[in-house]
């Protein structure tokens, strides 16, 4: 309502300036340049606006897949903390199951020592012989000695027993806690990268939400801009109208013949400038090694690492990829199959050492796990991969996490 007020205010006095001609055209040519002048500021800031835009929705983007592998790895989490339950309920049975083993171990015990000291009571073996020469004929002594037998068979049979009891025990114990172990390292790594992401996230709200306060203020700037020439065009008009009138009054006093037709001057408003656009070609790869690794270049700072991603087309087609998904991925653009799981890239190809990789090798890190992570080596210590805490990127294997992580497993699948 007061930018309306200042514009009729200024229509209004501008209908006076009728004093003299020289006067009136330059204001005139002044006004003109001040339009100018605020056209131009116009169109620039109308660019920025659109700038700003293009960079909330290429966020808007970003946000919406990180959004969106947050819920996906919510999912894997609260299966591996279903696993990591049905393990320790699994654990709870073994338990039951131990204590009753533990009870026909004890009772195996009773036994033996039973038969021991019915032994040592009757005078140790040498009763077992007396049984068996205690024998009035052929046939007594038959069955004495498969009497015995069969004693020193039983006994010998809870012995084995005895220790195939406690070795199962042991090995059903320590297959459970190398399993519950390791479904842990990967629930603390998992909660890990899903703080990452989170943050990731905090982080991208943050800035988009700088973008649309600028956006805001950009606007309004561009509102008063558009307001200011508006007042600057009405003045112009206004001027013209009053020369007009001029220019008719001193026809009438000097009994002039009245114009056939009123001047009219035309304005022209500045042409807009056209965008120019940079089209970047992409570097043509040759051959399926340099295909291969030239494939998740695209991806670089447009993707997020979702656990199990990778393995469909709406995941590919949206940046969404673990580590073993994006390498099988990248090389399927080769025209090379391999499979999806670090453990089974593991031991494809050929082993080669350190010392002789070469851009394309796979090279594995010792993350939550024995070849727990997995990338493609670009030489000079690099290499690149879904990397949980940035998606697509990437990596240095000469220092810090990477480095002190890197196995040394490397593996040739491409001559």
């Amino acid at each position: 309502m007061a930018k309306q007020t200042a514009i009729t205010a200024t229509v209004v006095t501008s209908l006076f300036f009728v004093h003299n001609s020289n006067v009136q055209a330059e204001t005139q040519a002044e006004i003109q340049a001040q339009r100018s002048e605020i056209q131009t500021d116009i169109e620039a800031k109308q660019s920025e606006i659109n700038s700003l835009k293009e960079e909330l929705i290429s966020l808007t983007e970003k946000l919406n897949r990180l959004e969106e592998a947050i819920k996906d790895n919510e999912k894997v989490m609260k299966e591996t903390e279903g696993n990591i339950a049905r393990v320790e309920s699994e654990a709870e049975e073994l338990e039951s199951v131990i204590a009753d083993l533990q009870k026909d171990i004890d009772r195996r015990n009773e036994i033996l020592k039973e038969r021991i000291s019915s032994m040592q009571q009757s005078g140790g073996t040498n009763s077992y012989l007396e049984v068996i020469f205690g024998a009035t004929n052929f046939m007594d002594f038959i069955d004495r000695f498969s009497l015995v037998t069969k004693i020193t068979s039983a006994d010998q049979e809870l012995l084995d027993a005895q220790e195939e009891d406690k070795q199962t025990l042991e090995d059903k114990k320590a297959s459970l806690e190398e399993k519950l172990s390791e479904l842990e390292e990967m629930a603390i790594e998992y909660e890990q990268i899903q703080q990452q992401i989170v943050k990731q996230k905090e982080e991208n709200e943050a800035v988009k939400e700088q973008l649309e306060q600028k956006q805001e203020a950009n606007k309004d700037i561009l509102e008063d801009l558009r307001i200011e020439d508006e007042v600057l065009a009405k003045k112009e008009k206004a001027i013209e109208e009053a020369k007009r009138q001029q220019e008719l009054l001193q026809s009438q006093t000097s009994n002039s013949p009245a114009p056939a037709a009123a001047v009219q001057n035309q304005t022209s408003t500045a042409p807009s400038s056209g965008s120019n656009q940079s089209v970047s070609t992409p570097a043509v790869a040759s051959g399926n090694l340099q295909t291969i690794i030239n494939a998740g270049n695209k991806y670089i700072g447009n993707s997020v690492y979702v656990f199990g991603g990778g393995r469909n087309a709406y995941d590919i087609a949206n940046g969404r990829f673990d580590c073993s998904g994006f390498v099988s991925w990248a090389y399927s653009q080769g025209g090379i199959s391999l499979p999806a799981s670090t453990s089974a890239m593991s031991g494809v190809g050929v082993k080669v050492s350190t010392s002789e990789m070469k851009p394309g090798d796979l090279v594995f890190f010792n993350t939550y796990k024995t070849n727990g992570h997995v990338g493609i080596y670009l030489g000079n210590n690099k290499f690149i991969g879904s990397q949980n805490s940035s998606g697509v990127a990437v990596a240095d294997m000469s220092s810090g996490y990477w480095a002190s992580t890197f196995s040394g497993h490397v593996r040739r699948v491409v001559q």
